[in-house]
């Protein structure tokens, strides 16, 4: 590709050209950063309007004077900021540009702003002559830098809370964890000593009275028909007595059947196995009980699903177990309904009462307990208490549409 010189040079002489006038200086009134240039007094020498406006200043006032003075002479803070610190004087002296943003220039009315300028030395012949300065301000960049900066700080601070809601709600379940394999641990310890103490005894008396008839019987035909007499009658008392130890027995481990898994639940459903427990309770409590249930087993609203009937029971239990062991009350209200497909069962009674943080505290693992059962099928249990004022623990849960025949 040719270039045609003469063609060029003609273009350069058409009155669109010739309006351009100082190039140059149409560069420096139309650019909006600032652009001043400055002798190896610090002077200036020539600045154009952005830069003379940013400062608060028109360009004409400047000419002449020192800039660091006028615009440079403190840091941010206000403290002092000396000449032969400024970047901007060691770069012509030294030679060297330099590029900052981390500093502030002065306006007039004594207000700052943060900059980003950069200097370059003007050299001659091999000799520097002075500086051209440019600059512009970056309060915006800055506004927005801080901004995002807050929004990552308060987001690491939101991470922190997390992590450590986490962690703390995993320590809790790991220690509820360790706390229901705790109490199981007993409830097979008790069971094991029921079953050692109480069947095993039972059992131990039946098999010296079997041996005892084994040997009796055995010693019959060696006695008079007076005497036979009198060891039959004595057998029969001691059949009698031992159908009464088997009797025992069979309580006892209905008793222990019951501790386990109540058969009533199985056999008449949570809405009667819910007010078998509750008048079991009371009376071994000695309190007195208002019963309310407004569900109605034959109509709108079967049992609930195995699972979570289940759940509601040990629920229950675990509410009236918390009455018994802190609340030392005399008097039980519990209030059963199914409204709009979701059960709300509540448990108020009239004792001591504690305060709200009782019912947080990293080791009520039976509140624990019975708020990850809620949760497990969606639920929810709020606990409302006060010293001398009583506890009222509330049990809400949405029952699944099967259940809504």
């Amino acid at each position: 590709m040719q270039i045609d010189t003469p063609a060029i040079s003609s273009r350069t002489q058409t009155p669109s050209a010739r309006a351009w006038g100082d190039p140059l200086a149409l560069l420096l009134a139309s650019t909006g950063e600032g652009v001043f240039g400055i002798d190896l007094d610090g002077l200036c020498v020539f600045i154009n309007h952005a830069g003379a406006h940013m400062i608060g200043f028109e360009s004409d006032e400047l000419l002449g004077r020192n800039m660091h003075d006028l615009t440079h002479h403190s840091h941010a803070d206000g403290a002092h900021y000396p000449v032969q610190d400024c970047p901007i004087f060691k770069a012509f002296l030294e030679g060297l540009p330099c590029r900052i943003d981390t500093e502030v220039f002065w306006r007039r009315d004594g207000s700052s702003f943060p900059v980003e300028y950069s200097s370059h030395p003007i050299m001659d012949g091999g000799a520097v002559r002075g500086a051209v300065v440019t600059f512009v301000d970056i309060t915006e960049r800055k506004r927005a830098a801080d901004a995002l900066q807050r929004a990552k700080d308060e987001l690491e601070e939101r991470v922190g809370e997390r992590t450590l809601a986490l962690a703390t709600a995993l320590k809790q379940v790991r220690e509820l964890a360790a706390r229901s394999e705790a109490v199981r641990e007993e409830e097979r310890t008790r069971i094991a000593r029921e079953v050692h103490d109480e069947l095993g005894s039972l059992l131990v008396a039946l098999k010296m009275d079997v041996n005892w008839l084994d040997k009796r019987l055995s010693e019959q035909e060696q006695r008079t028909l007076e005497a036979a007499g009198d060891m039959r009658e004595r057998m029969r008392c001691k059949c009698q007595n031992m159908s009464r130890l088997i009797e025992t027995a069979v309580d006892n481990v209905g008793r222990i059947i019951t501790d386990l898994r109540p058969s009533i639940l199985d056999h008449q459903g949570l809405w009667a196995a819910l007010e078998w427990q509750a008048q079991e309770f009371v009376q071994s409590a000695e309190m007195s009980l208002n019963w309310c249930m407004d569900v109605d087993p034959d109509g709108e609203w079967p049992d609930p699903p195995e699972p979570l009937a289940m759940a509601v029971f040990r629920i229950f239990q675990e509410m009236l177990s918390n009455v018994g062991r802190h609340a030392r009350a005399r008097r039980l209200d519990v209030h059963i309904v199914v409204q709009a497909g979701v059960l709300s069962l509540s448990v108020q009674d009239d004792g001591v009462g504690a305060p709200a943080q009782a019912f947080e505290a990293a080791d009520a693992y039976g509140v624990m307990g019975m708020r990850e059962r809620a949760r497990h099928f969606g639920g929810d249990i709020r606990i409302s208490s006060a010293p001398g004022q009583g506890t009222l623990m509330r049990l809400s849960i949405e029952l699944p549409a099967g259940a809504l025949a």
